[in-house]
Parts: structure tokens; sequence; C-alpha cells
């Protein structure tokens, strides 16, 4: 039993008095005396065009805040991963050297003599590119020169300021 709000007086609502498939939704305040009738299609029609738009702002704001982030993120992986390299090739050139009591003609020369299965891509460049710097061999008894460090070909400077090639 619901009171009507025009007349005042008690009806029962059911379908028969509000129409096939029609809802009745009353909304009693004081400031809107008519009651609401909605259909079940009206109630069901998804989300308005405002709503969408501030839900695409939102997911945009958040990406512009991450974007950045992340690329930080990756280039600290890839300078991480280079100086891991540089340290491992640096040390397998001062086992091939203590090993052999002569140092590498080449970088690769790590490769043939097993030190190392491949060398490794830089992360930099993404290819495997190195910067070898040669000099006296002092174990050498003709004085041969050899592989005595290793170097990224980048030519582009570290978040830290420096030139990979300095590394």
């Amino acid at each position: 039993m619901v009171k009507s709000i025009l007349t005042g007086n008690d009806k029962e609502l059911g379908e028969r008095e509000m129409g096939k498939g029609q809802v009745d939704v009353s909304i009693h305040q004081s400031n809107s005396p008519l009651p609401v009738t909605l259909s079940p299609d009206a109630r069901q029609r998804g989300f308005t065009l405002l709503e969408l738009m501030i839900v695409i702002t939102v997911i945009i704001i958040l990406a512009a805040i991450a974007l950045p982030q992340y690329q930080k993120t990756i280039l600290a992986t890839r300078e991480a991963v280079l100086r891991d390299d540089l340290y491992k090739m640096r040390s397998l050139l001062d086992q091939y050297a203590a090993d052999k009591q002569k140092l590498p003609q080449s970088h690769d020369g790590l490769v043939t003599a097993g030190y190392m299965r491949e060398l490794p891509v830089d992360p930099i460049t993404g290819q495997k590119d190195w910067n070898v710097t040669t000099g006296d061999d002092v174990n050498s008894s003709s004085s041969e020169s050899g592989v005595t460090n290793v170097h990224s070909a980048s030519a582009d400077t570290s978040s830290e300021g420096t030139p990979y090639s300095e590394w």
C-alpha cells in the first residue's frame, strides 16, 4: 500500500495499474511531489558519456605518471646488466691471462678458449659490438699485445652523466 501524493488516497500498486513492463519508483521527497516511473530498459542502458570520459581521463593521468617511471626502470636495468657483463668479461680476461700466461688477441679469444660460451649482447646497443682496448702483454716473452680491457660501443650517456664507452 502506497499513499498517493496527489490525492492522499491509499492505493495498491501492481502491474495492472502501472502498465506492462514498467516498475514504479516513487520518490517521496519534499522537493519532488510526483512519483518517477522507469521502464526496465531505462535502468539498464549502461554508463553515460560523462562517466566514461571521467574514467578514461583518470586512466590517462595514471598512465602519464607511470610511463616515465617504467622507462627509468628499464634504463636502470640495462645499465645494471652492462655493468655485470663488463665485470665478468674483465674477470675472464684476467683468468685467461693467468692461465695462458698471455693476453687474448681479441675478445673472441675468450670464446674460442672456452672461457665464455658466446659473447654477450651489449644491452645498450642491442648488438655484440664491444670496444676492446689493447696493450702490451707484460707476461709475454715476445712483447706481444693483447686485449687489456672491454668497453661498451654505445656513444650514449648514462643516467649518471658519463658515457657508456668509458665504463
